[in-house]
């Protein structure tokens, strides 16, 4: 479980192609001395486990199912990733519940600064899109976010997000451009109540 708040970005410094899962090394001096061989690490909002480490950097893999789900699959030398490690009984919860389990992937469609903030749009996913709700919690390339504006209601299929200096400057959102595809988790209680809700409103 994670909060969405990003702790570093690191940045990825191979990528090595195996039988039936893709390694990536990551360099993150920041955390990496405090990581441990199967823990747990949010890279982009995706949950994905610490397979090799050292006080540089540390190695995940991953499957062919989450690179097909994900922005994962699309991974190069030097791109720069969004790292959280796992929450621990006890700590504050500074953003919202998130699992790092993708449900999605959506498409910045446009950004513009905005005053001190930016504003970005992003077209989502059905089954996210579905499930959130003006002022409720979303999460895109592991950063927790808040929805300032719900284009569904006017004819679009995405939302609003505005993103605060601090925000921009510690996260890969300010390296996105139109057209770029992200990472995107629902709201964890959302998808539970409209789980729960479906057999009723059919």
């Amino acid at each position: 479980m994670f909060t969405g708040i990003v702790e570093v970005m690191g940045r990825i410094q191979a990528v090595e192609d195996r039988a039936t899962t893709r390694r990536f090394r990551l360099e993150a001096p920041e955390v990496a001395p405090e990581l441990e061989l199967g823990d747990s690490v949010s890279v982009d909002g995706a949950c994905l486990t610490v397979t090799e480490h050292d006080p540089s950097g540390f190695s995940v893999d991953v499957v062919g199912t989450t690179l097909e789900r994900t922005i994962a699959g699309g991974y190069e030398v030097g791109g720069v990733v969004n790292l959280e490690r796992a929450l621990a009984f006890g700590d504050r919860l500074d953003g919202h519940l998130v699992q790092g389990h993708v449900d999605g992937v959506g498409h910045l469609e446009a950004i513009r600064e905005d005053g001190e903030f930016w504003r970005l749009r992003v077209r989502l996913p059905g089954v996210v899109l579905r499930t959130t709700v003006l002022h409720g919690s979303i999460t895109l390339n592991g950063v927790s976010l808040t929805v300032s504006d719900l284009l569904e209601e006017k004819g679009d299929s995405g939302v609003e997000i505005g993103i605060i200096p601090h925000t921009w400057e510690h996260t890969n959102l300010r390296l996105l451009k139109p057209g770029n595809p992200v990472n995107v988790e629902a709201d964890l209680i959302g998808k539970y109540v409209g789980r729960l809700m479906a057999p009723h409103l059919e």
